[in-house]
């Protein structure tokens, strides 16, 4: 930084200005010998070298026009002449950053067809809405999303990026509401437009091996299976699998009449566990979206002005007129689940594998027979000396049984003995430390004040 006059400039700076001024100059110097040429030229010379200059006032001759453009011509709506660049002539997908206008009250719905103007241009197109996952899909929209902008793909007349566009719903003028349904801006143009919708496919197993089950009812073709395989399936209780291939016909697609065709469709998956045959069988995937390739433009011109135009009718407008009641489908209404409970049978281990098992998994509170076993409700009759033998085992147990409890009230007794005697020696143990404590108590007591005494002598 230098310092010149007491202010701050840098180096190169007068060098810009510089170079700026001299460039004015060469362009203002070219300018004044381009119209000295020109001036000295006759009129239609300098008409075909320079064109209309500003301010002069031209009378143009279209060929081609339909009758009905002057015939119902209003002076008092005056016809402007545009110009587009060559890029705008063709017809392709557009994609639009849109949102809906808060004045607007409702909701705009894919697939419905609006009027749009893009520049010199007005047509109206059926637009699908869509929004960019994290991923970079363009995922299709039903509806127009509340409070927030999303992206509208239609066909039509390419627009340069960065154009402004206004959508409305229909040209009347009688209408009483807010007439402006959107506002958006063109973000690109390009021949092919990827929007994806969330499928779920849901089949049902027909046939189980261990990890591997045949599913039905998700596919049509061993085609479709084959296009979707590798695909990842999950049971209702979250169970996770995989497509392999379509099932042999050996299998379990076998034809229902002897000579007929094999039943197609049927895939087999494996799965991390395995399933019941009362299982739900899902697999969500990703489907193409198709864009309508339509773009019907506006020929306000040719009818009379007090006419308004009209176009393609919305969805909801047809049903109103044809008084036609909306089509529900039963599978996506809300209902309550009603589940039926479910029995399992319990569980019975055997007495040989009860024997070998831990403290803590063998099973304690089994509930008794309702009906004894055949074993408990046979009769036995014995013989003459088994009956000896039995009425001799009962002799010596009723013996053991009685040597038992003497033997238990002996050590019961004992054990009373023993505790009464640890009893005394406790409280005599307890009696001789309180002694012992006032004992050393009364030392200390007595070497304080001796202390004291030396002390204040």
């Amino acid at each position: 930084m230098d310092e010149k006059d007491g202010g701050k400039f840098h180096r190169g700076q007068p060098n810009e200005v510089g170079l700026i001024d001299k460039m004015k100059e060469e362009i203002e110097l070219r300018k004044q010998m381009n119209v000295a040429e020109l001036n000295d030229l006759d009129e239609i010379t300098r008409l075909e070298i320079e064109g209309f200059r500003t301010g002069t006032y031209l009378r143009l001759e279209i060929h081609g026009v339909p009758f009905e453009m002057v015939e119902y011509f209003d002076p008092c709506h005056p016809v402007l002449v545009g110009g587009i660049s060559l890029g705008e002539e063709n017809v392709g997908y557009m994609q639009a950053r849109l949102k809906r206008h808060r004045w607007h009250k409702k909701v705009l719905k894919t697939r419905d067809p609006i009027i749009v103007s893009i520049g010199w241009r007005r047509f109206q197109t059926t637009p699908v809405y869509s929004i960019e996952d994290r991923n970079g899909r363009y995922r299709m929209l039903k509806y127009t999303p509340e409070h927030m902008h999303c992206l509208a793909t239609f066909w039509g007349p390419l627009a340069p990026p960065q154009t402004g566009v206004v959508a409305v719903q229909n040209l009347s003028n009688k209408q009483a509401s807010f007439r402006i349904t959107a506002t958006a801006v063109v973000l690109e143009f390009n021949h092919e437009a990827k929007i994806k919708k969330k499928i779920k496919l849901v089949g049902y197993p027909c046939k189980i091996f261990k990890k591997t089950a045949l599913i039905k009812d998700m596919f049509t073709s061993d085609l479709e299976v084959a296009q979707c395989e590798g695909k990842e399936v999950r049971t209702v209780s979250g169970i996770r699998g995989q497509v392999k291939k379509a099932a042999k016909e050996e299998i379990g697609n076998q034809p229902k009449r002897k000579g007929g065709q094999p039943r197609e469709g049927i895939a087999r998956c494996t799965f991390e566990d395995r399933i019941l045959m009362s299982d739900i069988v899902f697999m969500r995937g990703w489907a193409d979206v198709e864009i309508p390739c339509f773009y019907n433009p506006l020929t306000t011109a040719l009818q009379p002005r007090d006419k308004t135009w009209l176009g393609m009718k919305t969805v909801a407008e047809l049903r109103r007129e044809h008084n036609f009641s909306i089509p529900v489908n039963k599978d996506s209404l809300y209902k309550p689940i009603e589940r039926r409970p479910r029995k399992f049978n319990p569980l019975v281990i055997p007495k040989s594998l009860q024997a070998a098992l831990p403290f803590e998994s063998k099973p304690k509170d089994i509930p008794n027979r309702k009906r004894p076993l055949l074993e408990n409700r046979r009769a036995v009759v014995m013989e003459p000396h088994e009956r000896k033998v039995h009425a001799l085992v009962q002799h010596l147990q009723l013996i053991r049984n009685e040597k038992m409890k003497k033997r238990k009230l002996k050590d019961e007794k004992k054990k009373k003995e023993i505790e009464a005697e640890r009893a005394k020696d406790e409280q005599l143990t307890r009696k001789r430390q309180r002694e012992e404590r006032r004992e050393r108590y009364r030392e200390q007591d007595k070497l304080k004040k001796k202390i004291r005494r030396h002390s204040e002598a």
